[in-house]
């Protein structure tokens, strides 16, 4: 069972700026072919980084609001909040590895 917590719109700011560590929001679509490819290192980020990091997943079509407040131009996009600031983004597929680099040089 992964512990991503799918979010949207309403929940943001609780779930984001009310966090009590940092937290990894990938942002996707049900129409996005490389948001599948994404999707499992998203998980396993999620549990193995659960004792420093909070990962939330949130759709990008149903949640416009945190989409503009994000600068989110394409899916997947990844955003890194520490402190209810944006120290880490990406946007495109992006692999495991990559993916693990930038959470470490960050946290």
């Amino acid at each position: 069972m992964s512990s991503v917590i799918e979010i949207a719109d309403e929940q943001f700011e609780q779930e984001v700026f009310e966090a009590d560590k940092p937290v990894l929001v990938y942002f996707w679509a049900s129409w996005c072919g490389p948001c599948r490819l994404v999707s499992p290192s998203i998980n396993w980020i999620a549990d193995n980084y659960s004792d420093r990091l909070k990962v939330v997943k949130l759709e990008i079509d149903p949640s416009p609001t945190s989409v503009a407040k994000c600068n989110v131009e394409g899916v997947p996009a990844l955003r890194l909040f520490n402190n209810n600031e944006i120290v880490a983004s990406h946007e495109g597929a992006i692999g495991k590895q990559q993916l693990q680099k930038m959470l470490d040089d960050h946290l």
